[in-house]
């Protein structure tokens, strides 16, 4: 926990450089400093840490503004404010667009000084994300554009960056080089926010080299030039700084002391970025003195990250929380933080991929626009063809129904062609959606959980009785997750080539039971009684893997969903007139509300939440529903909100001795 949380320290205070400097330059290229616009550009720099929501109203009146009146600087400056909020929220993507877009803006004017300005937000946001490589160039391009218009600010503030970037690849060499030149450009100019960040990152460079002295000799000059009303931000940073620096050098108590003052100081200021660079801090401190110290600091990171929607924060605090849990030796609070870290990054993760199925669902959408314009023109062309002809009748009647027919033909043909075009991209679209929708609802959920246990049996002070359990689990949750993939793959193989069915006579009995022994930790948690009244003497003529996949999703489903001290029954029933056999499996468990059974085996259902918020899936069901389909039977539901449900599903089948290889027989069926 204590490196993560170095390094968010160490890279929070190499962002502050480029932050500073970039507000600078949106005032410096915007038109006048009284014009509507550079209001809004102050307001928005006022709420953009303290009330994002708030700054974003303003960002949209000022683009806005800025469209109506033909103002593009004040365009650009306003993007570059929106690429902040967002940057701000961990949303790198969205960043990068707005500093692109105002960089293009800048540039149609001739605004050198703007454009080198965007190129260090873009290296920034390269540097956030770890991509040093691109950071580097980034800065490298902006030293070029300032250097070019001889601004000694741009210059300074580029090999500042440069400097911040090497040092995110411990090349400490070169970082000296280049902030030693910003350094010596800064003794030529007034004080301002790049000084500060100058003495806070050479000090940074000196902590990591080991030269203790040195580093606070940077720091405490920043610190005492920058003890005013106008530098408080950074004059937090450079405390906080400086309490690394005594940390390092073991004097814990005086560094704790430091974070204190500089958390006091960013709450009295409303600096959110601050105070979560501090808090984390504080953790890092007590991690060793004082674990419940430690997480209370954590859980205030957490909370104030929360309220600022700083998920990329919650979950990096939620991830130190689970280690210093595990530390304590409370596993089950550790777990509970881990599921929480996971659940929210899921969100996130859904919340980006399902922007990449709207846009490549646009992008079809913007296909078959084009492929109707495309068969309009064709349309078109042969109405004026048609038109030329009948201009053309004198030459005679026989060339005349010639040359209709044959274009009436070839009409036909194209249009047919067209048809099975859209027919055979509709279904492949279709088959696209399934395979996606699977692979992202059923296969990530049970690694997520192989890794979960992973983490926590890698702790070296885990009871020997423990890690045995947990080894235990890790194994049932591997061969499920194995189980899981392999229906999976069976079933993207059957959309792709087709079901292969493997017929033959077995006992189902047996492998009911089987199924109940996999499903008896979940169903001991719960105290949930599973009670199996399959006949002896019941054989079923069907795909055995089938029958056992739809069986351990409809008993497993039952335990999802029953309570506790519920009662899941499994029990059969033969028709002696039909040679059919019913398997039902009915639990005392929430029920399905009645707008949900209609589509409960199609690929809109919904999945829910067990009783114990265990993870449902939707797809079980339609792959259920789809084996017992391929196997000539039938499947339904019964269900009462409240009082519990009942699958069943209905296949040939015999009464009497247990089959043997002989009777097995083996169909294929075609694309289902």
């Amino acid at each position: 926990m204590a490196n993560r949380i170095f390094n968010f320290l160490l890279i929070t205070s190499l962002f502050a450089a480029p932050l500073a400097k970039a507000q600078s330059n949106a005032v410096s290229t915007s038109p006048k400093k009284d014009s509507e616009i550079e209001k809004y550009n102050k307001l928005i720099s006022f709420y953009r840490y303290e009330n994002p929501d708030s700054a974003l109203v303003y960002v949209y009146k000022g683009l806005d503004l800025a469209k109506r009146t033909g103002d593009v600087a004040g365009h650009a400056m306003i993007l570059n404010q929106l690429g902040m909020i967002n940057d701000n929220r961990g949303q790198f993507n969205e960043s990068q667009n707005n500093y692109l877009d105002s960089y293009n803006l800048y540039k149609s004017i001739g605004k050198t000084k703007g454009m080198a300005t965007e190129v260090v937000r873009l290296g920034v946001v390269e540097l956030r994300k770890g991509n040093y490589d691109k950071a580097i160039a980034r800065f490298l391009n902006a030293l070029q554009l300032s250097e070019s218009i001889k601004d000694p600010a741009g210059i300074m503030e580029a090999n500042l960056t440069l400097g911040e970037g090497y040092m995110g690849q411990h090349n400490y060499d070169k970082a000296l080089h280049y902030l030693k030149i910003a350094e010596g450009i800064n003794d030529t100019l007034p004080l301002s926010n790049l000084s500060l960040n100058i003495f806070n990152d050479l000090g940074v460079l000196y902590r990591e080299t080991g030269l203790l002295e040195e580093a606070k000799e940077y720091l405490l000059k920043g610190i005492s030039v920058s003890n005013v009303p106008k530098y408080q931000g950074l004059n937090i940073t450079l405390t906080n700084t400086l309490a690394t620096v005594y940390a390092k050098e073991g004097n814990t108590e005086y560094s704790i002391k430091l974070q204190k003052e500089a958390l006091k100081k960013s709450i009295e200021i409303h600096n959110y970025i601050r105070q979560l660079l501090t808090l984390n801090g504080l953790a890092t401190s007590y991690e060793n003195i004082n674990i419940d110290s430690s997480l209370n600091y954590l859980y205030k990171a957490k909370t104030l990250a929360e309220g600022r929607q700083g998920y990329k924060q919650v979950i990096e605090a939620l991830q130190s929380i689970s280690e210093l849990y595990t530390k304590k030796g409370d596993y089950k609070a550790a777990l509970d933080a881990k599921n929480e870290e996971y659940e929210l990054a899921d969100k996130y993760f859904y919340k980006e991929m399902s922007k990449q199925v709207s846009n490549l669902q646009n992008d079809y959408e913007l296909s078959k626009s084009r492929a109707k314009v495309q068969e309009l023109r064709y349309i078109n062309s042969h109405q004026a063809l048609e038109r030329k002809v009948i201009i053309a009748i004198a030459i005679g009647a026989i060339i005349i129904l010639l040359v209709i027919g044959y274009s009436y033909y070839g009409s036909r043909r194209l249009n047919k062609k067209l048809r099975n075009a859209n027919t055979e991209l509709d279904e492949s679209n279709q088959l696209k959606d399934k395979l996606f929708s699977i692979l992202g609802h059923d296969l990530r959920s049970p690694f997520v959980s192989v890794i979960n246990l992973l983490e926590m049996i890698d702790d070296e002070d885990l009871p020997a009785d423990t890690r045995k359990e947990m080894v235990s689990e890790l194994s049932i949750t591997s061969k499920a997750a194995l189980e899981t993939l392999t229906g999976l793959l069976k079933w993207g193989e059957m959309q792709i080539k087709g079901m292969r069915i493997n017929r033959h006579e077995f006992a189902v009995k047996p492998v009911v039971e089987r199924v109940i022994l996999f499903l008896t930790g979940a169903a001991n948690y719960k105290r949930i009684e599973i009670r199996n009244f399959i006949s002896d003497d019941l054989n079923l003529i069907a795909d055995k893997d089938h029958v056992e996949f739809v069986l351990r999703n409809l008993i497993s489903n039952a335990v999802k969903f029953t309570g506790v001290n519920g009662r899941v029954t499994v029990k059969s029933f033969f028709n002696e007139r039909t040679n059919l056999a019913t398997i039902t499996v009915e639990d005392t468990g929430v029920g399905i509300d009645s707008n949900r059974l209609n589509s409960i085996f199609s690929l809109n259902n919904i999945s829910s939440n067990g009783t114990y918020n265990e993870k449902g899936t939707s797809l079980g069901l339609l792959m259920s529903k789809e084996f017992i389909d391929a196997n000539e039977g039938q499947i339904e539901v019964r269900s009462t909100p409240g009082v519990g449900s009942a699958f069943s599903f209905t296949l040939q089948a015999t009464i009497g001795h247990t089959p043997t290889l002989a009777n097995k027989t083996e169909n294929s069926v075609g694309q289902v």
